[in-house]
């Protein structure tokens, strides 16, 4: 070591610099001792709690400024402790807020109210289920929307509101009568069985049975059965988040195999007590009517069907043509029955406020809708809802309760008149007599108002209610439960009185008849929970352990009754002749489950999220109930490392990925056991029972992993904000009917199936700030989604029963068609491909032509813009798909036609696209419309751009304080693009009501 010596000057120069400091020191301290002593020596402890202005935040970072290695995160509710000088300053930073510098200034509680950064359009807090994450943080791929589009969409059903809003959700509505129901689907369709695709509902913390409550007999004007989710008013929702993939799924278990929809109803918010009412009617009409032939053209065709077939002389049944019927009346049967208006109607009042520590909201509704079919039917709906949240003073307790309720009644003909409607006769008779009643041209015809006279009515209610309290047992521990119930009573008649029948047939009402079909379906569920968050080694640990304990009973009752003496009394099974149950069904399900989740974030830039869960049900025999599932997740915050920290135009940059496996069970209660029925034979008096399914304890759950990377980037502090997903989920085990010789007395028996399916798929979002100014604003979002369903495997397919339902390497719900060849120009006949060469077009051998009928892609374009006291939101949904036309039978007959059936085949036009008409009597004719119907020459584009919704709005300048008045207006379905010419190309049927397009205006007042 070498040897350090000073100067005679030097050493007097640090003495002279040390005496310096000592002397600083000392007058220092003579001045004010305390506050020296107190800013050097003392720490202190500051407990404090950061919110938003509504909600606690927990995860936000508290750091000392200028004093790295010291920093705190809040807990679950919000809830901090850090120890510094009573003179430092605390940053408090947190994703998606600006950064607040507070002064301490000696104090030892503080409250922090953190402003939202409107730049960073990812940073919103997400409802994930069981916890709740911000959307820069998860590993997950959840899909979100908010009140703010839900609220100006006049729509009744919750899924009209996800239409092509979500990336990765395809929603489909299925009619355009009140009341009616639509089709979800979430990335595809995972099991071979199509009533077992549904995703998981939960509303506030309660799971919400999607199982059908009608049935098919009963609800006969849909071409599904009634929806349950017509229960949930959507004006009451705050958000609705989809959960996609493993990570945001697995810990939801078999329940989460199809994805999970989760619904939070609005809350009450701290401060003065506020009213809000909301006021709007409306009207709507059918979307689009297929062009179908005027008289002139329908009657040329049916002249010429007689000729082709060598008639001489009309029959005396051909009213229509030989003379009974005005040969120049013509008729618009589509805008004579269909094209009524829809008269919609809708009253909402709200009042919330509260105070620090509680809150409240109580709103109630009610909705009113007619029909576009003659005559006065009435969908009638009504409903609150109730929420409470109460914090006690230390902060500690916390208390949730929301509940709501809702009652409908629907009111609609037993029959859609659309049938009716496309098949008349143009110039078939006037609905009424000159008197106003119904005419029946001296019984020529079968006036199709008569089936007015056949109703369907439905009566639904449904309870749906949750608490949840949590307590902080310690700083970073807190436990928690909820306790939900739900109790749906749905109950609904189709009648066929003798009216329906033309008085020429001198039918009595001992003919009447009345369908009756009942469900009753209450459940509970009890979810214990146990949560942790710290922050460890310059990160934040979040762990979250719990149990569901759930039962659900159902009971169902199916039944009709005829022969009454009159029809006044077809609603009194009392004065029936005859009483038949078909099924009288009680049913219970038990589940129970653990779950378990944790998660690290460390730096803010690398996110570990692992869940898992281990699911039990009574769905399965003995030895199979229990499953266990799970998924990791991982993200890489890569735009908070150092070498982009002072990046100018990348502001957020993430790469996720995620596996996992969840479970499916399905398939209905006591599937595994020996069940009997009642044969309906009576014997000595008694009624038998007979074997209706075979035991079978060995079958277990469905399998499904999914897979998934995903790309996030913003660009211009996230002016710019897309995300890139791709995704596989493959889905084994299948559990299927495995069917069984006609000499075991049972169709099928259930049971696991070595077959596998894939989803697989690309989503792209993207949300643009396009204008932030102090008074225009304009903002773009924009989703796009690519999807293919694959069958991967299925053994020995060719020998099985689904030999002709299903193809290797193609979707589960393609369709199976004949293979068309345009028209033989010599026999006008329809020609198809003899795919096995003996000369015959039959079936199954040449129906063999795989048509996918999935969507290639789909999504949506919206943008809001706002101009001072205006607001303007629109959205354009888009389909790219094939769809199927509906030939209305063979061209010639007494029923009317689409327009583009003319030219038909004639011995002078050889190369008209159509075959040659007949009356009926050439039989190859009508077998080569029959082979059309089910041929590829039916498959045509049905993609579409529709003008999706749309809402203008003014906030009225009343000049008074705390008082607001907004009058708008609103559209759904106005405007659709599309080539497909044979009516609406999102309903994919004939012979129902399409969807209808809805003009609303309406007034909100806020005092």
């Amino acid at each position: 070591m070498n040897n350090i010596s000073f100067s005679k000057d030097g050493r007097a120069l640090y003495c002279l610099i040390f005496t310096g400091i000592l002397l600083s020191f000392s007058s220092s301290l003579a001045s004010n001792p305390t506050r020296l002593f107190k800013s050097i020596f003392q720490q202190h402890k500051v407990q404090g709690n950061v919110t938003d202005g509504t909600n606690p935040l927990s995860g936000v970072t508290i750091a000392v400024k200028n004093k790295s290695n010291v920093l705190a995160i809040t807990d679950y509710n919000g809830q901090f402790e850090i120890a510094c000088a009573p003179y430092d300053t605390l940053t408090v930073s947190y994703l998606g807020f600006k950064t607040a510098f507070i002064a301490v200034q000696g104090r030892t509680k503080i409250a922090v109210k953190l402003q939202y950064d409107t730049t960073t359009l990812q940073e919103v807090k997400i409802n994930a289920g069981y916890y709740s994450v911000k959307e820069s943080e998860r590993t997950g791929s959840i899909a979100r929307i908010s009140s703010k589009e839900i609220e100006i969409q006049p729509v009744t059903n919750v899924l009209a509101t996800m239409q092509g809003r979500m990336a990765g959700v395809n929603v489909v509505q299925t009619t355009g009568a009140p009341g009616g129901g639509f089709d979800i689907k979430i990335r595809g369709q995972n099991s071979l069985r199509s009533d077992a695709n549904m995703p998981l509902y939960i509303i506030d913390g309660v799971p919400f049975s999607s199982d059908p409550i009608g049935h098919f007999q009963t609800s006969s004007p849909f071409p599904t059965v009634s929806s349950p989710l017509n229960s949930i008013n959507p004006d009451s929702i705050e958000s609705i988040e989809v959960l996609k993939d493993a990570d945001a799924t697995s810990i939801y278990g078999s329940r989460g195999a199809n994805g999970v929809v989760l619904i939070t109803t609005k809350k009450g918010k701290k401060g003065k007590t506020s009213f809000s009412i909301n006021s709007s009617t409306g009207a709507g009409k059918i979307t689009k009517f297929p062009d179908l032939m005027k008289t002139e053209q329908y009657l040329a065709m049916r002249r010429q069907a007689f000729i082709n077939d060598g008639l001489a002389q009309y029959n005396d049944w051909d009213y229509d043509i030989n003379g009974t019927w005005d040969q120049n009346r013509y008729t618009n049967w589509q805008k004579e029955l269909l094209g009524g208006t829809a008269q919609i109607n809708d009253l909402q009042g709200t009042i919330s406020g509260g105070s620090e520590q509680t809150q409240f909201l109580l709103s109630g509704n009610y909705h009113q809708e007619t029909t576009v079919y003659p005559g006065d039917f009435r969908y009638k709906k009504g409903g609150m809802q109730l929420n409470l949240n109460h914090l006690s003073q230390d902060g500690k307790f916390r208390i949730t309760f929301s509940g709501g309720y809702n009652s409908q009644n629907n009111n609609l003909p037993a029959y859609d008149l659309s049938f009716d409607a496309r098949y008349l006769p143009p110039n078939a008779p006037a609905l009424h007599n000159p008197d106003g009643s119904l005419n029946w041209e001296n019984g020529t015809w079968e006036n199709p108002l008569r089936n007015l006279n056949a109703q369907f009515r439905s009566q639904t209610s449904g309870l749906i209610a949750n608490t949840v309290l949590s307590y902080e047992i310690a700083k970073d521990l807190t436990i928690k439960s909820s306790f939900g119930f739900t109790d749906l009573k749905s109950s609904e008649t189709r009648t066929q009185p003798s009216t329906i029948y033309n008085p020429a047939y001198n039918i009595t009402s001992a003919r009447s008849a009345i369908y009756l079909y009942g469900t009753d379906r209450s459940s509970w569920i009890i979810e214990p929970q146990l949560n942790y968050s710290r922050a460890i080694a310059k990160g934040k640990l979040d762990a979250l352990i719990g149990g569901t304990f759930q039962s659900q009973t159902n009971d169902i009752l199916y039944q009709t009754a005829n022969g009454f003496s009159s029809n006044s009394l077809i609603y009194n099974l009392a004065a029936a002749k005859n009483i038949t149950i078909y099924s009288n069904d009680q049913t219970q399900y038990k589940y129970q489950a653990f779950f378990a989740r944790i998660n690290y974030n460390w730096k803010q830039r690398y996110i570990l999220n692992l869940t898992g869960r281990r699911d039990g049900s009574s769905r399965f025999g003995p030895g199979n109930q229990f499953a266990v599932f799970g998924a990791a997740g991982a993200a890489w915050i890569f735009s908070h490392e150092n070498f982009l920290a002072d990046s100018s135009w990348l502001s957020f940059g993430k790469i996720r990925a995620s596996y996992g496996t969840t479970g499916n069970d399905q398939i209905g209660d006591y599937q595994f056991l020996n069940t009997y029925t009642t044969s309906g034979i009576n014997y000595g008096g008694m009624t038998g029972l007979q074997p209706s399914r075979l035991y079978n304890p060995d079958f277990g759950w469905e399998i499904n992993r999914k897979l998934e990377f995903a790309l996030e980037l913003g660009f211009l502090q996230d002016r710019i904000f897309t995300t890139a997903s791709w995704y596989r989920n493959r889905s084994s085990n299948q559990l299927v009917g495995l069917p069984l010789p006609g000499t075991t007395g049972f169709p099928s028996l259930q049971a696991n199936l070595d077959a596998e399916v894939e989803n697989r798929g690309f989503e792209l979002t993207l949300r643009t700030v396009n204008f932030n100014g102090s008074k225009f604003k304009w903002s773009t979002s924009a989703n796009i989604s690519f999807a293919q369903n694959t069958l991967l495997r299925f053994p020995n397919l060719e020998s099985s029963t689904y030999s002709q339902k299903y193809r290797i390497g193609q979707p589960l719900n393609i369709q199976l068609l004949y293979k068309y060849k345009g028209v033989d120009p010599q026999t006008g006949i329809y020609q198809f491909e003899d795919l096995n060469k003996d000369g015959i077009i039959s079936f199954p051998d040449d129906r063999q032509t795989a048509v996918d009928l999935n969507p290639e892609f789909y999504g949506g374009v919206q943008n809001q813009l706002s101009y001072k006291r205006w607001n303007l939101d629109f959205l354009f949904q888009f389909v790219k798909q094939k769809s199927r036309t509906y030939p209305m039978g063979p061209a010639g007959m007494m029923s009317n036609q689409l327009q583009r059936m003319n030219p038909t085949w004639t011995q002078s036009d050889h190369t008209a696209p159509y075959q040659i008409a007949t009356t009926g009597y050439n039989y190859q004719a009508i077998m080569g419309d029959y082979y059309y119907t089910f041929s590829d020459g039916t498959v045509a584009d049905g993609s579409y751009i529709r003008l999706k919704n749309i809402a203008l709005s003014f906030d009225l300048p009343l000049g008074l304080q705390e008082t607001g008045c907004k009058i708008m207006l609103q559209g759904q379905n106005l405007l659709t693009m599309t080539k497909f010419k044979d009516g609406d190309p999102e309903f994919g049927g004939a012979g129902f009501l399409p969807p209808l397009k809805i003009i609303s205006a309406g007034i909100q007042l806020t005092f």
